[in-house]
């Protein structure tokens, strides 16, 4: 099944949304919308800095517009998606890209899809858990080191909630 016809329904506003590889053309959209969210697009996980813009991904799209950005890696048989972002949230479009990334590490062979996310997020947290991911481990103070690959990272995140520890979920696809 190729990614370019994959389309899905959102739950709320019974829109049409289209899911598609990330194509050049996207380039200055994803620098944006990484650095709105992200300060940068450089993104460190489990000791690893990303550089989010130029990974493989999926872009959502609503009425031909890109309302949502994954952006992901594949390593030793894993899926780890890297970065998340949805324009406009509770429309599916969140839950519709990770569905396209876990059929997508399917067909990859991969045996599990992961995410890091930090303390404070709790949204993320839930959300994640929602679409069939589960807390795996904690990596306590693990912020620490993240900031030494990127000082960028704030001490303080949502709801003034300090930002200490990598949360890490997984869904996995096979044993």
């Amino acid at each position: 099944m190729g990614l370019h016809s994959i389309q899905s329904w959102g739950k709320k506003l019974k829109q049409q949304i289209h899911i598609r590889k990330i194509r050049n053309s996207d380039s200055d959209w994803i620098t944006e919308v990484l650095n709105e969210s992200w300060g940068s697009s450089r993104v460190v996980s489990r000791g690893v800095l990303h550089q989010a813009d130029r990974l493989p991904g999926l872009v959502a799209e609503v009425d031909e517009k890109r309302e949502g950005l994954l952006t992901f890696n594949v390593k030793n048989n894993m899926l780890e998606i890297v970065t998340l972002n949805v324009i406009k949230q509770r429309e599916g479009i969140g839950r519709t890209l990770i569905d396209r990334a876990v059929d997508l590490a399917s067909s990859y062979g991969c045996s599990r899809v992961w995410v890091i996310t930090t303390n404070d997020n709790t949204q993320a947290i839930e959300f994640y858990k929602k679409v069939g991911f589960r807390i795996v481990a904690i990596h306590k103070d693990a912020m620490n080191e993240s900031r030494k690959l990127k000082p960028e990272i704030p001490e303080f995140g949502i709801d003034g909630i300090p930002i200490t520890d990598e949360i890490e979920l997984e869904r996995v696809l096979r044993e």
